[in-house]
């Protein structure tokens, strides 16, 4: 049964009555630019055909209730009166409505149900799906101008702020802007889009290591200190920088010696890796999916050896990919330590090679492991109007 039956048919049993509207927002995957986006820098992300799905009902006071399918768990809180109550799913909603009141958006409470198909814990961004399916909830109840630049902003500072992860802008902003059959160009300073067609003549495969990421947040963080203390070092030769965007392999080259061994490996990575994410953006414009394979391999190299973000398990399904009949390329995608690597595949070869590669990894390593094929998908959206 598919999502929106799934949420529709909880949400008769439970008020009664049909929902009045659906909304749903999509995870992404990254083809290209990890780490980057805190940076300043390129991605190059598209989203994906699986996504978070709510449907929902106005309600004439301002409290909103919400029904998770996936944890079976209800919700509620008010619009007047918020608290942070820990780790929950529902505080990704409830920090969403609290960041777009802060922004002096007037919202209305509405009785929702919720689930979705995004993996959760393997680097897909569930969460700014259920953000961004939270802020098209509220902007669909409330008559609110759909935005998605600003509501991308939002969604983060409710991420940042009230669930307390330092993330960057690319996961909300995919989620919010993306266009189906397109992958999209971000530059994560100026928040510009660019959709960039993705060719009939390839597929993607999402092959989930199923590794538990417990350092990927510890390691996050460390990462992105490394990167500013790499700024700052930087700026003493360049004062005109301020991000590793503005850093070109020549002038790191030069200023080499500034840095210490890991602020160098990582500068180097978000260097090399901004100047992949343009160059791979022309192959995918051009069609030469075998350039474009070529730099996803390199970004798996720069990943695992200058960005050591890289795992036993990821490292083990990017070479399984690439000796694979059929697959053209192959990365680790997300912030990595476990979760989700990306393969570019030929059409007729897909089903196959995820067959393949998911008993080859299970032979390997003993654990489960999963694969689909997945497309360009759009992003948040209002799927039906009032019923």
């Amino acid at each position: 049964m598919k999502v929106q039956e799934q949420v529709s048919q909880a949400f008769r049993a439970r008020y009664g009555e049909p929902p009045r509207w659906w909304v749903a927002a999509p995870g992404r995957v990254n083809l290209i630019g990890e780490h980057t986006d805190y940076n300043d820098g390129f991605v190059l992300p598209m989203a994906i055909d699986r996504a978070v799905w709510i449907a929902l009902r106005p309600r004439a006071d301002r409290l909103v209730h919400l029904h998770s399918l996936d944890f079976d768990q209800s919700k509620a809180f008010s619009l007047d009166d918020f608290r942070n109550e820990g780790h929950s799913w529902a505080e990704y909603v409830k920090g969403v409505a609290w960041a777009l009141g802060e922004a002096g958006l007037t919202l209305g409470g509405w009785d929702g149900v919720v689930a979705g198909d995004v993996p959760v814990g393997s680097g897909l961004s569930s969460s700014a799906a259920i953000e961004l399916a939270a802020a098209r909830a509220f902007a669909t109840v409330s008559n609110l101008f759909w935005d998605p630049v600003r509501m991308a902003r939002l969604c983060q500072k409710a991420e940042n702020r009230w669930v307390g992860v330092n993330c960057g802008i690319m996961d909300q902003l995919i989620s919010a802007a993306g266009e189906a059959g397109h992958a999209l160009l971000i530059d994560c300073r100026s928040l510009a889009t660019t959709a960039v067609p993705v060719p009939a003549g390839v597929r993607f495969l999402v092959l989930d290591s199923a590794a538990p990421r417990s350092l990927a947040a510890s390691a996050y963080n460390q990462r992105r200190a490394e990167c500013e203390a790499a700024v700052h070092k930087l700026q003493a030769a360049y004062p005109d920088i301020t991000a590793l965007r503005d850093v070109s392999p020549a002038m790191l080259e030069a200023a080499a010696d500034r840095l210490a061994p890991n602020e160098l490996q990582r500068a180097r990575h978000i260097v090399s890796e901004n100047e992949r994410v343009l160059a791979s953006t022309e192959a995918l414009r051009s069609g030469d999916m075998a350039r474009l394979g070529s730099y996803m391999v390199a970004s798996h190299a720069s990943l695992r050896d200058d960005y050591q973000v890289s795992s036993r398990e990821l490292d083990t399904l990017v070479d399984l990919a690439l000796a694979t009949p059929g697959v053209l390329g192959g990365r680790l995608t997300g912030a990595g330590f476990g979760g989700c690597a990306i393969a570019l595949v030929l059409p007729a070869a897909a089903e196959g090679a995820a067959e393949t590669i998911i008993a080859r990894y299970r032979a390997a390593t003993g654990l489960p492991g999963s694969a689909f094929v997945t497309s360009a998908s759009q992003g948040a959206r209002q799927v039906a109007g009032p019923a």
